[in-house]
């Protein structure tokens, strides 16, 4: 018979309403932790603001890389009739910008979706393929009626006492510890 250790994950605070799921967002954020987020059956206005989460990068980054993908496409189409391989064809001058335009238009909309894809599995971290907060019960809580804070416990601030003790003050009734599960569905 083999011994298990358990190894503890985070700590789930789990809400009623949005309310209490603000006020306890509010306090970890004043509190200090790094490491921590929300889950919510819907999008709750204002959670950003409380959990403290800056302006994403990704609009820039998109839009900078449709213009470069702009660029591109001027460039090739320029090098390739002007100067690569001159043919006159129906009178038009060999820098013809208006023959360019769907050519523009497409590389544009490839450059930004290659931009958004890369970034959204860069910013929201989605190589990460596991979780231990999916294989446990809150996910299916938290997707019908129940709003989630999550402590991980890779934190620096960290402390199953600390964070149990934060949740309670911050009026989570409901207070779960998230351990890691391997695939015999044994607790590590």
């Amino acid at each position: 018979m083999s011994k298990t250790n358990k190894v503890i994950v985070g700590v789930v605070g789990l809400f009623s309403d949005t309310n209490a799921l603000m006020h306890s967002a509010t306090a970890v954020r004043d509190e200090g932790y790094k490491k921590w987020d929300c889950h919510t059956p819907f999008p709750v206005h204002g959670l950003d603001g409380a959990m403290g989460l800056k302006d994403t990068p990704i609009p820039y980054i998109v839009l900078t890389m449709g213009f470069i993908g702009l660029a591109c496409a001027i460039a090739m189409q320029g090098w390739m009739n002007a100067i690569d391989y001159k043919i006159i064809f129906g009178g038009k001058p060999f820098f013809a910008w208006p023959t360019f335009v769907p050519i523009c238009f497409e590389l544009f909309v490839l450059f930004t979706a290659i931009a958004i894809s890369g970034s959204l599995l860069f910013f929201c971290k989605l190589l990460k393929w596991h979780h231990p907060l999916h294989d446990s019960n809150i996910m299916k809580e938290v997707t019908c009626d129940k709003f989630a804070v999550v402590l991980q416990a890779d934190d620096a601030l960290f402390t199953e006492e600390k964070a149990t003790k934060l949740l309670e003050r911050s009026g989570c009734k409901d207070i779960r510890l998230l351990y890691e599960i391997d695939d015999d569905g044994k607790v590590l």
